[in-house]
Order: structure tokens, then sequence, then C-alpha cells
């Protein structure tokens, strides 16, 4: 499903004292199947434009289109619930989101709050419970007596249960271990091919940005600053650096190569690998100093 903001702007507490403008000017295209990874600082709006693309949030200015449905400032809009089960949010620390008093309970709930019957709803949730790397056995376990990522793993499957075409990821790996990151990482890039999911990831992680994401969009005080390929942000390294980005370490690992010995390699790398088979063809090429 394919989502378009158009000259997009969101005030907070609108008409109060109280007001704040947090995002201006956005116009973005997330086209069907493609995963986008947003970037910014803290405040820089990226959470904002998050909770437009399921409704959460209405724009005071422009319009946005999600699938089929349009929803444009000032007009009241009607049946959003639709628009939720297309689009699910795997929020920061989606674990505090788990109530229930077992994980099938919980997973079951989205759906049969939708209309999906009890039946349909605990043959998702045996089905999802594995894809999401755990076992059938934990379906009768309390949630709460979970370790942190399995609890995670279980509040994702909860939102993968009302079988969105859209997934929207804000931090989801927040707070976890190295190896935690890397599984989960790979867990969500999995769904996303296999399912053909629109998936929009909010992340300070430069590498999950330079290996997952199609196209990134650098948000900066409230307006998309840039947008391009991982291999075209990330070939000018000082322009993040100079926004207060980082960069993935591979590329700073190659921007100070090639301050170093005063000549460009030609591309910028976005692996370790890459890199590598790089500096071995110019060495053998003759084309680097030694």
């Amino acid at each position: 499903m394919e989502i378009t903001l158009q000259e997009v702007e969101y005030k907070y507490s609108a008409n109060t004292p109280f007001e704040r403008l947090a995002i201006q000017d956005i116009n973005l295209r997330i086209k069907e199947g493609s995963f986008i990874a947003l970037i910014g600082h803290t405040g820089s709006g990226k959470s904002t434009i998050l909770q437009h693309l399921n409704a959460l949030l209405q724009p005071t200015k422009g319009q946005i289109t999600i699938g089929d449905r349009t929803i444009t400032a000032g007009k009241k809009e009607k049946n959003l619930r639709s628009i939720r089960q297309k689009v699910g949010i795997v929020f920061q620390f989606p674990e505090h989101q788990l109530f229930d008093e077992t994980v099938e309970k919980d997973i079951c709930f989205g759906p049969m709050n939708f209309g999906i019957s009890e039946e349909e709803a605990k043959k998702r949730a045996r089905r999802l419970i594995k894809e999401v790397g755990l076992d059938e056995d934990i379906l009768q376990k309390s949630p709460f007596d979970l370790s942190g990522g399995q609890m995670r793993r279980v509040a994702i499957a909860g939102v993968l249960a009302m079988e969105p075409e859209v997934l929207v990821l804000d931090e989801p790996t927040a707070g976890l271990d190295p190896r935690g990151r890397t599984e989960i990482m790979e867990m969500f890039y999995r769904l996303h091919q296999e399912k053909g999911l629109s998936t929009i990831l909010v992340t300070h992680s430069m590498e999950d940005a330079a290996k997952y994401a199609d196209e990134i969009v650098i948000m900066h005080r409230g307006r998309i600053q840039k947008t391009g390929d991982p291999r075209t942000i990330f070939s000018n390294p000082e322009e993040l650096l100079e926004l207060g980005l980082d960069v993935p370490q591979v590329v700073k690992f190659q921007y100070r190569l090639e301050q170093k010995i005063n000549k460009k390699l030609g591309k910028t790398c976005l692996s370790i690998k890459e890199l590598s088979d790089l500096l071995a063809e110019l060495k053998e090429g003759g084309g680097m100093l030694p």
C-alpha cells in the first residue's frame, strides 16, 4: 500500500497558548513494498510523522493519502479503524502494551476487536508466534512471566496479527543488546520481504538505516532536510556530521582513511566487506597508496 504526504503540517495544541509547530512542508511518497528509514535528532519530527501514517494524528494543514483513503486538514474523518488495521505501528518498548492473562489472548485481542472470529485469531496466533521466533507452547503462558526479549516478540506478533500492509517501526530495537538488535531487525527485514510490506523505520542506528533501507529521509527541525538511497545519503558524511548526526562506522573509517591518504576511493562503502573488496581491488590495480 502506498502512502503520500502533501504539504503536511502539524501543530500540537493548535489554537491554544501552548501551540507548537512540530512538522511543516512535509512532502513524502512511500511506495508500496519499499523500506524507508527516517533519521534525525530527537524532536526533529520523526515520531509525529509516524503517527500520521495511521491517522493517530491528523494534519493541521495539507493532506495524506493512505491507500485509497485521503485525510485532509480541517475535514472530519470517519471510520479510521480500517486505516489502523492496514497500518500497524510497533512503538518503542512495545512490550509495555501487553496486558492480557495469556500470550494467546494478547495476540488475539486486536484481530477479534476488528471482527475476526476467535478460531481464526487463534490460528493467526499459532502461526505468528513461530514467525517471531518463539515456541508455540508459550501461547498459554502469562506475557509477564517472559523475558524482555520474548515480551517484545509477543507484542510484535500482536501487531502482525492484524495482517497490516504497512509496518511502522518506532525505534523497535531500543534497550536491546547488540545480538537482540540484530535478531529483531533481521526478523523485520525477513517479514518485509516475505509479506511484501511497506516498512517505515525510525532509528538512531545509522548501520540499520544503511543495511535495510531503500531510501533514507533526514528530518531536521520539523522539515525534510534530504532524501536519497543510503549510498547517496552517506556519500557526504560532512553534511550529516554538521547536522549533528552520525554515520555508519564503516563510512566513518573510509572518510578518515580518505583524509589521511588525501584521495577519494571512488564509491562510498556501506559494509566492511564492500570496503575490504574495494581496497584489495585498488591495491592490485595500483590505484591507492600502500
